[in-house]
């Protein structure tokens, strides 16, 4: 039987770095509301993006990639994804399809498993994968370590599966109104929008040092 009823609610992205979680968000909500660069940890506070969809509203949580944090900034990122997953109705775990995996991916697989929510595994970047067969020992293994809500590959990049993954978030979601209107996208203002753009070009056009001392101030803006 079809559920006519309408879900919202919030979903947290949680992955290592690098595991395509910012652009995924952006490929969701249509718009780049986040920067996206090849450096670990771009994403360092919580952004949120807005989805309708038919039957639901779905407010995807952006987190900074988890990692074992070390100086000041990093421990504020992991708190801020320690919080995400606490405030949210469905994890969804990222994970780079077309790596080997590591410590770190154990390390947020515990993550996960102590959280005991509904989680949906994402196994992104496919588009870098020639064999997709290769995925099914990873599918396998993944299987046997958690009782996943769901387990779907797909490519961000390419925008491959993204709708099947939306009608499979919000079947785990509250039934509930909408949180926010129809044409909200972010809860971002427009300038810290900004902000993010101008420190993903300083990203990707400085060495390994300038950028995670870097911040952004949007002095004036205007449309």
């Amino acid at each position: 039987m079809q559920d006519d009823k309408f879900r919202s609610g919030y979903a947290a992205f949680v992955g290592r770095p690098n595991a395509g979680k910012s652009t995924l968000l952006n490929r969701l909500v249509g718009e780049k509301i986040a920067a996206v660069s090849n450096k670990p940890q771009t994403t360092r506070h919580r952004i949120q993006g807005i989805v309708n969809i038919d039957g639901g509203q779905i407010v995807f949580v952006d987190t900074p990639g988890v990692h074992k944090p070390g100086h000041l900034l990093n421990r504020r990122m992991m708190s801020a994804v320690h919080d995400a997953i606490l405030s949210v109705d469905v994890l969804v775990l990222m994970r780079d399809a077309s790596v080997s995996t590591g410590n770190g991916d154990r390390f947020v697989l515990e993550l996960v498993k102590q959280a005991a929510k509904p989680t949906v595994l994402v196994l992104n970047k496919i588009d870098k994968i020639r064999d997709k067969a290769a995925l099914l020992p990873l599918i396998d293994m993944y299987s046997k370590e958690y009782d996943f809500a769901e387990i779907i590959p797909v490519s961000a990049l390419k925008g491959d599966a993204i709708d099947n993954l939306l009608s499979q978030i919000v079947k785990h979601l509250p039934e509930g109104e909408p949180i926010f209107g129809e044409d909200e996208m972010t809860d971002q203002p427009v300038r810290s929008i900004a902000a993010e753009m101008v420190r993903e070009k300083i990203l990707l056009s400085t060495g390994e040092e300038l950028p995670y001392v870097t911040a952004v101030v949007t002095e004036l803006y205007d449309d």
